[in-house]
């Protein structure tokens, strides 16, 4: 966008409500300067971070495909083609614009409404196809400086191959299949059988936080593995509750729309 053309979509947003300035403004405001762009409005950091956390990352929408299926499908007038996309995504986010949403030592300014802009910028769709959600908070001087370690990551890595030696026994001769993340529903009833105590918390986490049928399938594919490093064939309600856990954003969502 050249400069003239900036210029005569900022002096047109100041007789414009916000609902309308992201309509007109959003789309072309990649690559912008965003006080530039709503200078205008005479808006604040906060009331800015507000405006732009309502502009959903549709480029993040793309990886659904091959997030959920394993392939991307390329499609033109004359031909589709498909490609093998199997992968692992790590991502990272803010709890909430300013940061410190939960953190103990430093004091949330954004408010409940705020907070739900921010984090669905990430549709529900593309959370539910991330198998792990993850707090990190910050690390305690102690931990920084301490050098004991409960576990040391050669004793891990040995949990791990005997994990992963069970998986290859239990798909040995299924196609595509090979590890816990790739099973399917039939798959899941077969090797996640559930026992009366474990459906129960899980009838409980589905709910209180609203899970979809595909975060609940995530779940039980991460409590299988855990029960898989725990040398464990049964799931127990430990590997079920621990697995719930590791849905923080889920979690989040609740805890948020209850305004706390």
């Amino acid at each position: 966008m050249d400069r003239a053309a900036l210029g005569a979509h900022e002096q047109h947003a100041v007789d414009l409500e916000r609902d309308e300035v992201l309509e007109q403004l959003a789309p072309r405001s990649r690559g912008i300067d965003a006080r530039r762009l709503f200078a205008g409005l005479d808006l604040g950091d906060e009331q800015l971070a507000a405006v732009l956390d309502d502009v959903v990352c549709p480029e993040l929408e793309v990886l659904r495909q091959p997030m959920e299926d394993g392939v991307v499908t390329l499609s033109r007038a004359a031909v589709s083609l498909t490609y093998p996309a199997r992968f692992m995504l790590a991502a990272a986010m803010n709890p909430c614009p300013c940061g410190y949403f939960g953190d103990p030592l430093h004091s949330c300014r954004c408010g409940p409404l705020s907070i739900e802009r921010y984090r669905s910028r990430i549709s529900g769709p593309l959370l539910d196809r991330i198998d792990i959600h993850l707090e990190v908070p910050a690390v305690a001087y102690g931990d920084l400086v301490g050098t004991q370690s409960d576990e040391t990551s050669a004793a891990i890595r040995i949990r791990v191959q005997r994990a992963r030696a069970v998986q290859r026994a239990r798909f040995q001769g299924q196609r595509g299949v090979h590890a816990n993340a790739h099973m399917t529903a039939r798959d899941l009833r077969r090797h996640c059988r559930l026992s009366g105590a474990v459906e129960a918390v899980l009838k409980q986490a589905v709910t209180r936080l609203g899970l979809s049928a595909r975060a609940y399938h995530r779940v039980l594919k991460i409590a299988r593995t855990i029960a898989d490093l725990a040398g464990s064939a049964e799931l127990t309600t430990a590997h079920v509750s621990e697995a719930i856990q590791y849905r923080s954003l889920d979690r989040k969502r609740e805890f948020v729309g209850e305004g706390r």
